[in-house]
């Protein structure tokens, strides 16, 4: 039995009984998606699906899951086998076999004797949820979660096991460690334990006597990786094009942002890109780019950079003062930079974020096909800084002859529409009133993320724990203070708290805009 739920305009959640449901249904799913599907996102008891409306009509979307739900086989076909080695050192490894009433030697064999199944992934790139059938435990989250989990830690939480990717927060209980590639954004395939993967933790000193290596095609967990690509791949960047800017000051935060990277969902890699794509789309075609080239995302303005040769540049964005040699210039209009000058971008007076693209797109490698800047799973190039240098590719097309470019100051009251989460059900009677009620203040907790808003709090119908679902941009997650977050490009691909609505493609970039004190009312699409 699946139940439908809609996820806004673009992504609908099936929901099923249990994980060996989601299993089997995310198996089906992905055998033959029709034309439109751009990802698939297993969680604990839903499949997102998300979907192009221009391509695939909504109801087509559910008649296929409906069919799907309907002929899954009774087992999902099992995924690839992956031996996993591990060294039993964890900080909290004879707090958690105490906590468990067993040996800490008990805790090991027990840990390594089962066959674990990445049921789904999410919070950062690569990071799997596993469980097991023959796994008896559940084991309680640490009370206060640890600032800092590092990278390859082999951690239990509830019923799941898992291990961490790179240095994240966590409140997982930590048993052990791996120096395992979970995650090379270089490599064929990226992660190395995608859902419905088969995996065998192997204590590394019985490693000579495991299982014989599973070939390639298995996804056999050789560490050894140096964990170099990135770098090297950044270096190579450094190389391309030609140099165009020099940059002075990055002010807050400057970052390298294209359209993204969407249709990764799945492995737990965000779409990220432009928070404001309208502004991307329209800073390029001013300066004859194609409108997904790599351009500058600033942050609240403070930018300088000094022309290393002639080029051209356009600015879009939030309103801010932009000089050329100290000169006034306009906003929304292609610039000329003759090598040596300098453009500063004034701290925005008016919304948050601001666009630069220089003429050729700034060319720099891509990681899982984008050139953006992830600051949640820190993927892509990092944040500029003083002296960094952005170099210039091709521009497809001639600079175009543009006088004035109608546009408009981002307002302090933002409307933004919606439409209805999955999870309306969960709230109390008069919460979607309130919200659509409601001019929601926005707080100083803004970033690439999301946005958290001050109002009144929407109440819950109860205290339950939402299994971790997908989410997507747009989405407003309610936590257990009543008051919505708003999950933005580089929000996480899954999620705990429900959702009871989510913005529309067409007002997200406004919603993108908002800075702190800003106003927002919500308003059914």
């Amino acid at each position: 039995m699946v139940r439908l739920l809609p996820m806004g305009e673009r992504a609908l959640l099936a929901e099923v009984d249990d994980l060996a449901d989601v299993l089997a249904l995310h198996a089906a799913l992905a055998t033959r998606p029709p034309a439109g599907i751009d990802d698939l996102v297993p969680a604990a008891q839903t499949v997102l699906v998300s979907f192009d409306p221009a391509r695939i009509a909504p109801a087509a979307v559910r008649t296929w899951v409906a069919a799907a739900a309907r002929t899954v086989p009774d087992v999902a076909a099992p995924g690839p086998l992956v031996h996993l080695p591990v060294r039993y050192d964890g900080a909290d490894l004879a707090d958690t076999a105490a906590l468990l009433g067993i040996p800490v030697p008990e805790l090991v064999a027990r840990h390594s004797a089962v066959p674990w199944t990445v049921a789904f992934t999410g919070f950062a790139p690569g990071f799997a949820y596993l469980v097991s059938d023959l796994w008896p435990f559940d084991v309680p989250r640490l009370a206060q979660p640890r600032t800092r989990v590092p990278a390859g830690a082999v951690g239990l939480a509830g019923p799941f096991a898992g291990a961490y990717p790179r240095a994240t927060p966590g409140g997982w209980r930590l048993i052990g460690s791996t120096d395992a590639p979970l995650f090379d954004p270089d490599a064929a395939r990226p992660v190395l334990l995608p859902p419905r993967a088969r995996v065998r933790f192997v204590p590394e000193r019985a490693r000579s006597m495991a299982a014989p290596a599973a070939p390639p095609a298995e996804g056999k967990a050789d560490a050894g990786s140096d964990g170099t690509g990135a770098a090297k791949a950044s270096s190579r960047a450094a190389e391309r094009g030609t140099t165009a800017l020099r940059v002075v000051s990055p002010g807050a935060l400057a970052t390298l942002q294209d359209l993204g990277r969407p249709g990764r969902a799945g492995l737990g890699v965000a779409r990220s890109g432009a928070v404001d794509r309208a502004a991307l789309r329209i800073a390029n075609r001013l300066v004859g780019n194609a409108e997904a080239a790599t351009a500058i995302e600033i942050a609240l303005g403070g930018f300088c950079a000094r022309a290393e040769r002639d080029t051209w540049v356009a600015v879009t964005g939030a309103l801010a003062d932009v000089r050329v040699d100290g000169r006034a210039r306009d906003a929304y209009a292609p610039l000329r930079l003759p090598a040596c000058a300098e453009i500063s971008i004034g701290v925005a007076r008016a919304g948050l974020r601001l666009y630069l693209a220089v003429r050729g797109g700034i060319d720099v490698a891509a990681v899982l096909g984008s050139r953006s800047t992830d600051v949640l799973a820190s993927l892509g190039p990092p944040p500029l800084r003083a002296g960094d240098v952005v170099t210039a590719g091709e521009a497809p097309g001639p600079v175009p002859a543009v006088d004035v470019f109608p546009w408009s100051v981002p307002g302090a009251l933002v409307d933004v529409a919606i439409a209805p989460g999955p999870r309306v059900d969960w709230f109390a009677p008069g919460a979607w009133q309130t919200l659509v009620d409601t001019t929601w203040t926005v707080s100083n907790d803004v970033d690439r993320v999301g946005i958290r808003f001050e109002g009144p709090p929407l109440g819950r119908i109860g205290d339950g724990e939402l299994p971790s679902e997908g989410m997507v941009p747009g989405a407003l997650q309610v936590p257990p203070h009543g008051r919505p977050v708003a999950l933005l490009a580089d929000g996480p691909v899954t999620g705990g708290y429900p959702v009871i609505a989510v913005a529309t493609d067409a007002t997200l970039d406004a919603l993108g805009q908002v800075r702190p004190g800003d106003r927002v009312r919500f308003r059914r699409g």
